[in-house]
Order: C-alpha cells, then sequence, then structure tokens
C-alpha cells in the first residue's frame, strides 16, 4: 500500500511539475498580454492629457471677459491685492514690514497663461507710484527653453536711491545704536530676481494655482476663526 501510495504520490508529482511548466508559459503569456494591454491604456491616457489639455485652452479663453471684470471690480477696493496677499498663509510668510508698505501701491494683478498651457505663464503686477521704485509694472515669466528645461525671466527693478527692499542689512540698529538681527524674511521683492529653480517656483504657483482663481476668498479671510 505504501508503494502504490508512493507510486501515486510520483505521479501527482509529476503532474504537479507539469502544471507547473504550464503554469509558467500561461503566466509568460499572461505577463505579454497585460503589457500590451497597458499600452493601450497609456496611449488613452496620453489622448486623454491632449484633450483635457484642449478643452482647458478653450475654458481659458473663455474665463478672460470674466477676469477683466473682476479686475475691474477689485480695483475699486483700495489695498485689495496687499490685503489679499497678508491673508495668505505662505504669502505672508514671505513679506517684512517693507513689503507689505510697497505692496500698499499694488493695484493690480494678472496671471496669464500661454496658449499651450504646457509651456508656461506670466504673473504681471500693477503698481501707482511709489516711493520704492521707477517700474509701472513688475513682471515674471515661466516657460520652457529649447532643451525642455523649465526657465524664468522677470522685469529688472528700477529701485528708487535707498529703496532697495532686496539689499536691506540682516543687521538693524537699535535706539541705542546697537546691532541686533534682523528677524524679518528676505524681501518678497527678491522672487523677481531668483531664477534658480524655475520648475520649482513655489510663489509662482501659489499665486497662479491658489490665489488668482479666487483671491476674494483671502481677501476676506483675515485668518481670525473667532
Amino acid at each position: 500500500m505504501s508503494a502504490s501510495t508512493a507510486k501515486v504520490s510520483r505521479k501527482e508529482n509529476s503532474n504537479h511539475d507539469g502544471a507547473e511548466e504550464t503554469s509558467e508559459k500561461e503566466q509568460q503569456e499572461a505577463i505579454e498580454h497585460i503589457d500590451e494591454v497597458q499600452n493601450e491604456i497609456d496611449r488613452l491616457n496620453e489622448q486623454a492629457s491632449e484633450e483635457i489639455l484642449k478643452v482647458e485652452q478653450q475654458f481659458n479663453k473663455l474665463r478672460q471677459p470674466y477676469f477683466q471684470k473682476r479686475s475691474d471690480l477689485i480695483a475699486k477696493i483700495p489695498n485689495f491685492w496687499v490685503t489679499t496677499f497678508v491673508n495668505h498663509p505662505q504669502v505672508s510668510a514671505l513679506l517684512g514690514e517693507e513689503d507689505e508698505e510697497a505692496l500698499h501701491y499694488l493695484s493690480r494683478v494678472e496671471v496669464t497663461e500661454f496658449e499651450d498651457i504646457k509651456s508656461g505663464y506670466r504673473i504681471d503686477f500693477y503698481f501707482d507710484e511709489n516711493p520704492y521704485f521707477e517700474n509701472k509694472a513688475l513682471s515674471k515669466e515661466f516657460n520652457v527653453n529649447e532643451s525642455g528645461d523649465p526657465v524664468s525671466k522677470s522685469t529688472e527693478i528700477k529701485w528708487k536711491a535707498g529703496k532697495d527692499l532686496t539689499k536691506r542689512s540682516a543687521q538693524t540698529p537699535n535706539k541705542a545704536g546697537k546691532k541686533r538681527q534682523h528677524e524679518e524674511p528676505e524681501s518678497f521683492f527678491t522672487w523677481f530676481t531668483d531664477h534658480s529653480d524655475a520648475g520649482a517656483d513655489e510663489l509662482g504657483e501659489v499665486i497662479k494655482d491658489d490665489i488668482w482663481p479666487n483671491p476674494l476668498q483671502y481677501y476676506l479671510d483675515d485668518g481670525d476663526d473667532d
């Protein structure tokens, strides 16, 4: 009985080995078919991305008259943009006291996404006459170069004498004539000269994707939950 059992066992093992061989072949075929199906999924995903881009471009054009109407209405509210920036947690962290003073002269902000949205965008800041710089407008533009790498460029700020906020000292004298460490952050306006990592410009992305779509929510939110 034990021999018969052993024979059965060997036979079962033989069948099991054959099943494994068949299974491995089937698995390989399945993997190849999965790869083919995945290629089709990837192709559809690429097609979907292209269609989504076309729709986004279409709706960008449709939004433009409303952006213009909104800008005209915002112009009737004093200090709208500086209040919006001060109330935004990420932007406010970049603002020193003098930055806020300068931004009180900010009258209009515009974000323009290029027709090929993937190629970049531009942010324009329009200022009233102010004691800090000569420019009526400051812009920063993000796009890609011929190699496909993200790059940025911006308006050169024409500072008035002694008013360059990007060069303020890291130390300021107190009333006793001693020096203390400057606790304010680096000037907001250094953003216009920083082109070190155009592909990961946090402030630009925050303005474009968070503030610009609905600045009113930040203008009305003073951060007081009470």
